[in-house]
């Protein structure tokens, strides 16, 4: 039976039924294998260095994956409530991270093991079936991400930022979305006040 869909249906219930529904045998057996932390704001999920073993669901709150280069650090993406995120090269590869995980804000997250995730993907076809779903969506997000930056100007990045994850722009740091974007605070600081004036004309 396919888990139905209702305003007391859980976050975590409800992320796994947007990537594929599952049955309540197999919805079970993946929560069953989960563990859920609460962090604090500043606390790291994933340091860089570390093997990613786990892919992170964000129950609430926000985290910013980014990567160290040349003294700086470059925002890759940002994750918030009922998304997941994860190292992709470190957890395919199982070699040290160059991404950082860290929470921006106070956050729960629940931890699906790899070895778990495996382990059920060969024994059960619909823990399989949302295991390849959850891990192309991930390919097609930093493929997007990669377009982006190579087709995009800033302007266009920022509309983009602001039409499909406008709580990004609402919660994150503008230096961490200026990070994300590839430009300095001091061209988002323009490109806000270009698209507020817009606003204000129109």
């Amino acid at each position: 039976m396919i888990i139905n869909q209702n305003a007391h249906m859980s976050f975590l219930n409800q992320a796994i039924t947007d990537v594929t529904p599952l049955s309540h045998e197999a919805f079970a057996e993946l929560k069953g294998m989960t563990t859920t932390r609460s962090l604090k704001k500043n606390e790291f999920i994933l340091r860089q260095d570390a093997i990613c073993k786990h892919i992170y669901f964000v129950k609430t709150g926000m985290v910013r994956i980014y990567y160290l280069k040349d003294g700086r650090d470059v925002t890759e993406w940002f994750a918030y409530d009922r998304q997941f995120c994860f190292s992709i090269m470190s957890y395919f590869h199982e070699k040290p991270s160059k991404l950082i995980i860290q929470c921006l804000e106070d956050c729960e997250i629940t931890f699906f093991p790899k070895a778990g995730l495996e382990k059920s993907s060969d024994e059960n076809l619909e823990i399989s079936r949302f295991y390849r779903s959850l891990l192309a969506g991930s390919l097609i997000g930093s493929q997007l991400r990669m377009e982006s930056i190579q087709f995009e100007t800033a302007l266009q990045r920022y509309q983009s930022l602001m039409n499909n994850n406008p709580e990004i722009i609402q919660r994150a740091p503008l230096k961490y979305i200026a990070s994300f974007l590839g430009i300095t605070v001091e061209t988002l600081s323009r490109i806000r006040h270009q698209l507020h004036q817009l606003t204000f004309i129109n």
